[in-house]
């Protein structure tokens, strides 16, 4: 069987390959009467959209989305919704060495080893191509959540954080990096460049805070909603890691220290702290649900590996094409994408249950 679908009342199925002639999205469940409309979705996939600037991959794709099912007039009708993007800029003869040898960290062997067969395009499924369908189906989740605010940033790139003290929501928009710290911008334009000229590449830490979150979502033992966030976030080509709330930094510290104390308060109770992640015991507590998600560096390099070809000889690969000297800076409209995807199929699931 192949799990390309995900979710449990609110569903989607994406399709399509990196270099085929289009790419999508099937949601399903999506509750009726919501407006919804590809100018309201367009926005987000233009902030994924390659070929933005000299730190993205050159590739020029309009990702113009197009709602072919599941809304007349303007709003959903409660049946499937079918998102599709059209592929315009393929350039598969930059993979013709790719289809006699394996990319080292790319999924070339373990798909060969699973099907016995795969697209060597561009990576087929395993392209981070793939997410921007991811971004289309959340771009329509959003609309179930309308009490709960999304925001992603990059906090770290190549090992190099932002200042905290130099926090600004207002510069994510306003550079190549969604990065909340101007200095940290200035600082990343000349790593990611030096990378990208030495033909190498930048892992990256994406942090998602999403406020608005009520008490009560997400359900015990098997429907945990820190569960199904880290899998929706894993599911994301490139991700290596998931960390919610203080993630591996709690388990160095004291259980008063990673306490999240409460007070009485006129709305309900109060935290002094968060270090949970705004979710305990797999339940939403009503304070900001808080992740990071570490992207590698794309295994797409000009710099020769040691690698096989498909009959076991030894060789060498250089990666040749168009590639993100540091996918994980357009992870972040794929992280928000995934969080309205979950925190939507939760909210359904918590009215399905408890009304």
């Amino acid at each position: 069987m192949s799990v390309n679908t995900f979710g449990r009342v609110l569903r989607f199925t994406t399709w399509g390959e990196s270099h085929g002639p289009a790419l999508g999205a099937v949601l399903d469940g999506c509750p009726p009467g919501l407006e919804i409309s590809e100018e309201a979705i367009q926005p987000f996939l233009d902030a994924r959209r390659p070929g933005t600037s000299k730190f993205t991959t050159q590739r020029r794709e309009p990702d113009a989305v197009k709602i072919l099912s599941g809304t007349f007039e303007g709003r959903t009708t409660g049946t499937p919704i079918s998102l599709m993007i059209e592929n315009t800029d393929q350039r598969s003869k930059d993979y013709s060495d790719v289809a006699q040898a394996y990319r080292p960290g790319h999924a070339d062997y373990t798909y060969d080893a699973k099907y016995g067969f795969r697209d060597y395009r561009g990576g087929g499924r395993s392209s981070a191509r793939e997410t921007a369908a991811r971004v289309a189906a959340g771009a329509v989740a959003r609309q179930i959540i309308p009490e709960v605010s999304i925001m992603a940033y990059v906090c770290e790139i190549g090992g190099d954080e932002i200042d905290r003290e130099a926090f600004d929501p207002a510069q994510i928009g306003q550079n190549p990096f969604f990065c909340p710290d101007s200095w940290a911008v200035k600082r990343w334009e000349k790593l990611v460049d030096d990378a990208r000229k030495d033909g190498s590449s930048l892992g990256a830490v994406v942090e998602c805070v999403a406020t608005g979150v009520p008490a009560g979502w997400g359900a015990p033992i098997y429907g945990k909603l820190d569960a199904d966030l880290a899998a929706a976030m894993m599911g994301i080509n490139a991700v290596k890691a998931v960390e919610i709330g203080d993630g591996f930094r709690a388990a160095r510290l004291r259980g008063e220290e990673n306490a999240d104390p409460m007070h009485p308060g006129e709305n309900g109770p109060e935290f002094s702290a968060n270090h949970a992640g705004g979710i305990a015991g797999g339940i939403s507590t009503g304070q900001p649900v808080v992740m990071r998600i570490a992207f590698k560096p794309t295994s797409s390099i000009l710099i020769p590996q040691d690698t096989i070809t498909r009959e076991g000889e030894a060789t060498k690969l250089a990666t040749k094409g168009r590639h993100d000297p540091c996918v994980g800076i357009r992870g972040a409209p794929v992280v928000e994408a995934m969080m309205a995807l979950v925190l939507a199929d939760h909210k359904l699931l918590h009215r399905a249950q408890c009304g």
